[in-house]
Formats: C-alpha cells, sequence, structure tokens
C-alpha cells in the first residue's frame, strides 16, 4: 500500500498538545478508511504538522483526516519510506513519546540540506593510483565529517552527496569542516584538478513539489553548481544559524551568503538553463532577454554571484553536462557534441580540452 506525507498549516494557538491529540483521533478512525497512521512532526515554530500515513490513496487520507477532526490536508505527496528516514531520521514516533498518554511530538520536519560537489578542473591524471587514493581520502572525509556533525547520508555517488541535519549549526560547522580538511587531503596537484563545492539551504519535505524536499533540494543543488572551491548558504540558513549562535557572525571569508534577490536570479538562471542548455541558438542575448536582463545587467549579475560571464557559464554549463554523458559512454562524441548544444565536434573536443585539459577522446579512452 502506499505511504503519503501530508501537510497542514496550523493556526497560531496550535501545540504539541493539540497536534497530538488530533493524531489520537485520526488512530480512533483510521481502520475505517484503510489507512494506518505511522507518525506524525509539529513545528511550533513555523505551526505545521506533517502525517506519514499508509493509505490505498489520496482521497482516503483526507477522507481520514476530515472525519476525524475536520482538519484536512493542505498538500499531500506519496514517499518511499526509506527516503523519508534518510532524511527526517525515522519513520515512526520516537521512543521517548512512545510512553506518554498522548504521545506527543515535538519534532519539526526543517531540516537543512548539504549538496556537496567536485569540479574537474582537469582531468589528465584520473586513472592514476594517486588520483584513485585521493578520491578514497576524500569519500572517507565527507562519510566521517557528516557522523561526526549528526548528518545523514540521503544519497553519494561519483561528485555527488546530498545529506540533511537537523540542525543548521552542525550542517555548518560540517561544511566548514569538510572544506578545510579537503585541503589537507588535497595535495597541490589535485587543488589544480579538483574544487570542491558545497551548497546549503533550508526547508520543509513537501510543498507544491512532487518529491520530498524537491524545493530545498534544488536550490542546495543550484548553490553547489556556482560554489567554485567554496560553501554557498541561503540567506535563511545564515539567519538561522547566527540566531542559533547568538548571532556570532558566519564566517564570510570562508562561507559566502546569497541575499533573497540574488538567489531569486540565480533559481530562474538554473531552471532557465536546465531547459534550455542543449539548444544550440542559446547565446548571451536570449540570456538577457529571457530573464529580463539587459546584457549589462545580465553580465555584472553573473559575474558577481558565479565570477563567469554569460557565454562561459553557459559553456561551461554545457561542458559539464557532456562530461556526465561521456561518463555513461553510451553516445558518440559527436552525438554528444551536438545533444549539449555545440555547433560541430571539433568546437566541442576543443573547448573540452580548454576546460579539462584533455580531449574528450582520450578520457573516454581511459574510462
Amino acid at each position: 500500500m502506499p505511504i503519503y506525507m501530508d501537510r497542514h498549516y496550523l493556526s497560531e494557538d496550535a501545540t504539541a498538545e493539540i497536534v497530538a491529540q488530533l493524531h489520537q483521533e485520526d488512530l480512533k478512525i483510521q481502520d475505517k478508511f484503510g489507512c494506518r497512521g505511522l507518525t506524525y512532526w509539529f513545528d511550533g515554530k513555523r505551526k505545521t504538522a506533517f502525517c506519514l500515513v499508509e493509505a490505498p490513496n489520496k482521497d482516503a487520507l483526507i477522507k481520514m483526516h476530515d472525519h476525524a477532526h475536520g482538519d484536512v490536508p493542505n498538500m499531500i505527496i506519496e514517499v518511499n519510506s526509506d527516503i523519508v528516514e534518510s532524511f527526517l531520521g525515522r519513520i515512526e514516533d520516537p521512543l521517548k513519546s512512545q510512553n506518554t498518554e498522548l504521545n506527543i511530538i515535538n519534532d519539526p520536519a526543517f531540516r537543512t540540506i548539504m549538496v556537496i560537489g567536485i569540479k574537474w578542473v582537469s582531468l589528465k591524471n584520473k586513472g592514476s593510483n594517486k588520483f584513485s587514493s585521493f578520491v578514497q581520502s576524500y569519500n572517507k572525509l565527507i562519510v566521517n565529517s557528516i557522523a561526526k556533525f549528526n548528518g545523514r547520508l540521503v544519497q553519494q555517488k561519483s561528485g555527488y552527496v546530498l545529506t540533511s541535519f537537523d540542525s543548521v549549526t552542525n550542517a555548518i560547522l560540517c561544511a566548514t569542516e569538510i572544506h578545510e580538511e579537503y585541503k589537507k587531503v588535497s595535495d597541490k596537484t589535485h587543488k589544480a584538478e579538483a574544487q570542491l563545492k558545497i551548497g546549503l539551504s533550508a526547508g520543509v519535505p513537501v510543498t507544491q513539489k512532487d518529491q520530498i524536499f524537491e524545493e530545498t533540494i534544488k536550490v542546495a543543488e543550484h548553490f553547489c553548481k556556482v560554489a567554485d572551491g567554496s560553501i554557498v548558504v541561503s540567506s535563511e540558513v545564515k539567519d538561522l544559524y547566527e540566531s542559533e549562535n547568538l548571532n556570532i557572525s558566519i564566517n564570510k571569508k570562508l562561507i559566502h551568503t546569497l541575499n533573497r534577490s540574488d538567489e531569486k536570479f540565480l533559481l530562474a538562471l538554473m531552471d532557465f538553463m536546465e531547459s534550455e542548455w542543449h539548444s544550440t541558438t542559446l547565446t548571451s542575448d536570449v540570456f538577457s532577454r529571457k530573464l529580463g536582463y539587459s546584457k549589462s545587467q545580465l553580465y555584472r549579475k553573473l559575474i558577481s554571484i558565479t565570477g563567469k560571464s554569460p557565454n562561459s557559464f553557459i559553456k561551461e554549463y554545457r561542458l559539464d553536462k557532456a562530461l556526465n554523458l561521456l561518463n555513461k559512454k553510451v553516445d558518440t562524441i559527436s552525438q554528444i557534441a551536438f545533444e549539449t548544444g555545440f555547433n560541430s565536434p571539433a568546437y566541442f573536443s576543443k573547448c573540452f580540452q580548454e576546460l579539462f585539459g584533455v580531449l574528450p577522446s582520450t578520457y573516454l579512452k581511459e574510462l
């Protein structure tokens, strides 16, 4: 039977006790609708609640809530229990609440999401033993730091790590340690070959999107993509960190905070790139027109956030996509060139070598 997570907007006078009572009312009649309430999360600060329910369909879940107390959910998404646990740490009531009469749970589902990536500056030595040793040390560093700061490793694959933290402070401390320790495991050669990229955002599991934490993950991924050798965080993460630490300012030398205007611009920019990067007609002129900026405004904005001009940003974005396609070893170099918006395989190979220090044909042979 499917498992759903729903979101309830609560009144300002809602308390953990009131939400616990509502949950008990659900449990009393759940069998009538073929449902099974697994657990819930309550956030007193943001006045939201999230229920995890096994149900035959969304309609049955809504009817159960409606008949129990009339407080129907505002949003519902279907979820995987393993994924829920990896983000939120549990799929049942916490032990501390299980022996209480009301089973009161005062546990917000708000999480800080951290995405860690590697930007390959050079691929010349990727097949060497020294490089393999570096990757092993890097992976060990990531896993150990996440565990040290009580994070949860949600997903790990080549060049991409997705983590979840209950505490904004722990997320910032973890990102800082990873950044500093990375310098130790990365010798001079590898510093020139790979840059660490970290993006942090914060949010709730259920929004208008279809997947759990989809919106927050997307923001963290966008931050990661522009964080060449640095840590990029949202203004909300910065404010929460300073609030949790008695207004101790965030380390501005190491951590770059995007203001809300820059965040909005970056999200629009990345959404546009995701839909248009493969088009050979995508130019800086199209870029500026679609985003509603003059060419000079777009140039200044991109330079301030990414350090790249519009043309350089478009080209590097396409080459990163091309690298991912080459790693799959499915299409030919010519096919990948055209798929990623280049007008000719020869020009694609030239650009690839300029960015990564090796021809795509040579790189393919070493895979």
